[in-house]
């Protein structure tokens, strides 16, 4: 694959929400896919995605309805049998029962606590536009938007955000003059008004339930740090899939705490912090996050170390002795990079991101080191082996330059951050703005 090619899939792939307690649709694929991914939704919650073959011709609701059940009908059973209610048997065109608990839905907290959501961007108005719109669709009775301008080119975000129209949340503004994400959510932070700040990236869109469900498990779990689901928004390219092929964003449909005195899921626990979520998808309780300092300013996209701010937070939560959860119904759908050499250069990102987050960790804690040096061998094979929870869902055909690209970025990955600590040496922040 030529290096800076665009591929597009002859039949591209639909993905889109399916909800097993209302009439199924007939799936319409217009010839134009050649598969669907579809999130099926139950009782007010996601369960499972689906996987289903599109022909040229329509597919009707009683065979998509089939297909499903086939699929998924176990989680199905099992989600009622939860609810002490008698499985349903099948899936039919006309959907399920939606005589199931209050459990099932996602709960609101009785007393919602403010949320403060952050959105850092550079020179991406168009993206950045597309997820507040997003964020105006949100179900939730308290909650602003701080959004962060990392050194950009031009005014032109700003100018956008002037003249967008008005919604029903306050949107304050800050200008950054230095690049660096981590150093952006930093700068955020005095701007902060809510208990919890959410943080999100400007090419998402987020789901209506996003902030309910983050809140809901700030509650239920006691947890400092809260991630969520990331799916993708669109499928058009094969650069996108091998995004999916290499692990994607997803971290499955079922709720996970994490905790320092937990028995440890995995030999790499709590070193495999992506395993926890990502930065695209996560919420503090933001005292929290102000007492512990934030996010490390030498870390994350745009500074030398090109990554690791958000899983440098997840294991100072974990190792700090508090919890995280993870939970699955607070989603938001990421718009994947389209064309191949954005896929390169992100290969080698998350290589170097990695590398990177493993140093800063131990360069604020080396009582670490020791703790790394004795899971080395696991991690090894975590990293190489190709029956590894990291690589067993790449297909014969994924490009073996993205695999080594990646691998020589973990490498570069120290003396990236060595080199982005020098630089972000002075911690100040600059951000200056005002609410627009």
């Amino acid at each position: 694959m030529a290096a800076g090619a665009v591929t597009v899939l002859a039949a591209p792939v639909l993905v889109g929400d399916l909800h097993l307690d209302a009439p199924l649709p007939d799936l319409n694929g217009d010839g134009r896919y050649r598969g669907a991914r579809l999130l099926a939704w139950l009782h007010g919650r996601p369960l499972a995605e689906v996987m289903l073959p599109l022909a040229p011709r329509p597919l009707p609701a009683g065979e998509l309805a089939g297909l499903v059940w086939q699929q998924i009908g176990g989680q199905v059973s099992e989600h009622y049998a939860g609810d002490g209610l008698p499985p349903p048997g099948e899936l039919t065109a006309a959907g399920l029962t939606r005589a199931a608990s209050p459990r099932c839905a996602v709960p609101r907290p009785a007393a919602a606590p403010k949320i403060t959501v952050v959105v850092a961007t550079r020179d991406r108005a168009g993206s950045l536009l597309r997820c507040l719109d997003s964020l105006s669709r949100v179900d939730y009775p308290a909650f602003d938007v701080v959004v962060v301008d990392s050194a950009p080119r031009t005014d032109e975000t700003q100018l956008a955000l002037a003249a967008r129209p008005e919604t029903g949340f306050a949107v304050s503004y800050l200008r950054e003059p230095r690049p660096g994400l981590a150093l952006a959510h930093n700068a955020a932070l005095p701007a902060v008004t809510g208990d919890i700040v959410a943080i999100t990236d400007d090419d998402v869109e987020v789901d209506p339930g996003w902030l309910g469900a983050l809140a809901a498990a700030f509650a239920d779990a006691g947890a400092a740090c809260v991630t969520g689901l990331i799916l993708p928004a669109e499928l058009q390219t094969t650069p996108q899939l091998l995004v999916e092929q290499a692990g994607g964003y997803s971290r499955g449909y079922t709720r996970h705490t994490f905790s320092r005195d937990m028995p440890a899921p995995s030999p790499l626990f709590p070193f495999t912090a992506g395993r926890f979520g990502s930065g695209a998808n996560m919420a503090f309780r933001t005292e929290w996050l102000v007492a512990h300092g934030g996010f490390d300013p030498a870390t994350g996209a745009g500074t030398p170390a090109r990554g690791g701010d958000d899983l440098t937070a997840f294991l100072k939560v974990i190792t700090s002795g508090a919890t995280l959860a993870y939970e699955p119904a607070a989603i938001v759908r990421h718009w994947h990079r389209r064309d191949y050499e954005g896929m390169r250069r992100q290969a080698f990102g998350y290589g170097v991101g990695l590398g990177a987050y493993l140093t800063a960790s131990v360069w604020a804690r080396p009582a670490l080191l020791a703790a790394m040096a004795r899971r080395a061998l696991p991690a090894a094979r975590h990293l190489l082996g190709a029956g590894s929870a990291k690589n067993a869902g790449r297909e014969d055909s994924f490009p073996a330059e993205l695999v080594w690209r990646e691998r020589a970025g973990v490498l570069a990955g120290p003396f990236a951050y060595a080199v982005s600590r020098w630089r972000y040496r002075d911690r100040r922040q600059g951000g200056t703005g005002g609410r627009q």
